[in-house]
């Protein structure tokens, strides 16, 4: 016998909730339906799943590996599902997209319009987080593509191009490096370089893509912004030089600080916009046309 999809589904949920009450709060269904449904797939897995106390329950060994495999099972269940519902017609029905923080306010603005006129039947459902955390949500089922940018770890992951965006160095506008017209990443490694905090995928981005060392600790310590809009302040303000997206930059991010932008030469950096999601998933052609439509609205 095998188990069923909707006892994955209890053991999913328990292992999210921590208790069988919220469990099956989240699965609208009683809690006894809930602990039989558990019981039930223990009995067929020939291992206990959880150990039950008072505060709460815990995974066993054998239930941390089942909802491992329970995740990526329901994920391929729904692709099924999704498909075989909008088959022949794609990007209709729901659709949740990750999107990281550095390219959500500067990308989607002029992107959903177009996705909107496309595809009025899509149900877009949109959250921003970071790309560790979209990623392990993309894998465990709970989205469906996300962009995001590369270089990054995507294993597991299918992806299409959307665009390469390339890094820019921002001073202050007073900066002696302002004379030039380009600038070259050694004559910024002498510089305060302010970055993201750690999370940020750009924060890597910076330092990788233009040869960069990390900055100093004690100025990793008191120079880390939690956004690009404070970046730029903090850059204004004159505490340093940074690196940001082109994207960013012309969607005016700099333009309400004292901040002078300049293309880094000779070499060019940039980080690469995709859209990735599940290898393997029927939402392959529906992530080339995302693709396609995001791209179209960077082209704007």
């Amino acid at each position: 016998m095998l188990p069923t999809l909707r006892q994955l589904q209890y053991l999913k949920l328990l292992a999210q909730h921590g208790s069988f009450s919220r469990a099956a709060e989240a699965a609208h269904v009683t809690q006894p339906t809930l602990s039989a449904g558990v019981q039930e797939l223990e009995k067929i897995l020939g291992a206990p799943m959880v150990d039950r106390n008072r505060s709460g329950v815990i995974l066993t060994a054998a239930g941390a590996e089942a909802v491992a495999r329970a995740g990526t099972i329901l994920a391929q269940a729904e692709d099924l599902v999704q498909a075989c519902r909008s088959a022949g017609q794609p990007l209709e029905g729901r659709l949740r997209l990750g999107v990281i923080p550095t390219v959500a306010p500067f990308l989607l603005p002029a992107a959903l319009p177009i996705l909107r006129t496309r595809f009025p039947k899509l149900r877009l459902f949109l959250r921003e987080d970071m790309t560790q955390r979209l990623i392990a949500d993309l894998k465990a089922g709970a989205l469906d593509a996300v962009l995001i940018a590369l270089p990054y770890d995507v294993a597991g992951l299918d992806w299409a191009h959307v665009s390469d965006d390339e890094l820019l160095a921002a001073f202050p506008a007073n900066h002696p490096l302002c004379a030039s017209a380009t600038v070259s990443a050694r004559a910024m490694d002498g510089e305060n370089l302010i970055l993201l905090e750690d999370g940020h995928c750009l924060r890597d981005h910076a330092l990788s893509a233009c040869g960069l060392g990390a900055p100093k600790a004690s100025h990793e310590e008191g120079f880390a912004a939690t956004s690009l809009a404070t970046l730029v302040q903090m850059v204004g303000s004159g505490l340093g030089v940074t690196l940001l997206p082109a994207m960013a930059v012309d969607a005016g991010l700099a333009r309400a600080a004292d901040v002078a932008v300049r293309p880094l030469k000779p070499d060019l950096a940039s980080r690469e916009v995709v859209i990735a999601w599940r290898s393997g998933s029927t939402r392959a052609a529906e992530g080339a046309l995302l693709a396609e439509v995001f791209g179209a609205g960077k082209a704007r």
